[in-house]
């Protein structure tokens, strides 16, 4: 149903800015229900100690649990969305913006930062749900490309680390345009033989998996982390088929060949140092210097 019949019609979808991340003294497992205390939470990599489900979380809990000492220097912290196109939809377009902005303390759905994984240069692009569904806008797109310019002249690795539910529509053609904007850039990656990784958490969904988050040198994921373009009913009223148990899963689509691997969250910091060695044609440590300090 197309948006303005379903606003005509009053159909509402309502995307929360909340985040899942666990505050307080109890946490409710969303997946398996068991009651955990929130410190054992955030020891366990904020993961379910009972069942493993990998709670989501913002970009600066990533840049915690992956840069050495938990300290990295946010970059490009001055960019703001404008509401250029003036877009109403059931509220304004700005005054979106400005509850995200206030509920959730970022300025937009993308942060970046540089910093160390075991004394290897690193530069993350990290998406926040919490922002507007994590979606892609212009601001977006202009984050990833300076990450990308940052890379190219101090030759460091890029990792951008999805976490969306696509394109935010209310800047219209400006949204789409960041899919060729970013994969282009990153083609500029490619030809100067720096490393992109592209880590894929739940959910990586619409443009975003149609552009950067399925072009890294190496494509991994959460464990059970929903990736995919459009969503099961989409798929199968065009197909006119019926779809696989769990077929949008990271599992699903690393045993068809669609991911290279599948990272737990607390093998994550080890997995991008090991990456970041495999792929350094000047490593920092020789083997022997790794063994025996």
């Amino acid at each position: 149903m197309g948006w303005f019949k379903r606003l005509k019609e009053g159909i509402q979808t309502t995307t929360s800015n909340k985040r899942e991340t666990p505050e307080g003294i109890w946490y409710n497992c969303k997946n398996c229900k068991e009651t955990t205390r929130v410190k054992t939470v955030r020891e366990n990599f904020y993961k379910c100690p009972t069942c493993d489900y990998h709670i989501r979380i913002g970009s600066d809990d990533y840049f915690d649990l992956i840069f050495d000492n938990s300290e990295y220097k946010e970059l490009f912290t001055n960019l703001y969305a404008k509401d250029v196109l003036e877009f109403t939809d059931m509220k304004p377009y700005a005054e979106r913006l400005e509850k995200a902005q206030k509920e959730t303390g970022l300025a937009d759905a993308m942060a970046v930062a540089e910093g160390k994984v075991n004394r290897y240069p690193l530069i993350v692009a990290a998406m926040d749900f919490s922002f507007i569904g994590g979606s892609m806008g212009v601001v977006v797109g202009e984050k990833i490309s300076l990450a990308i310019d940052r890379c190219l002249q101090t030759r460091t690795p890029l990792m951008i680390i999805s976490k969306t539910g696509g394109a935010r529509m209310m800047e219209s053609a400006f949204s789409l345009m960041q899919m060729a904007k970013t994969s282009a850039k990153l083609s500029l990656m490619a030809k100067a033989g720096i490393p992109y990784f592209s880590f894929l958490t739940d959910p990586t969904t619409g443009g975003v998996t149609a552009s950067f988050a399925m072009l890294g040198d190496l494509n991994f994921a959460e464990p059970g982390a929903l990736i995919g373009f459009a969503g099961p009913r989409v798929i199968k009223e065009t197909i006119k088929r019926d779809l696989p148990e769990g077929f949008q899963t990271s599992e699903f689509l690393l045993e068809h060949g669609f991911l290279d691997m599948i990272v737990n969250r607390a093998s994550l910091k080890e997995t991008l140092s090991n990456l970041l060695y495999l792929f350094d044609a000047n490593p920092l440590m020789t083997k022997d210097e790794e063994l025996y300090g």
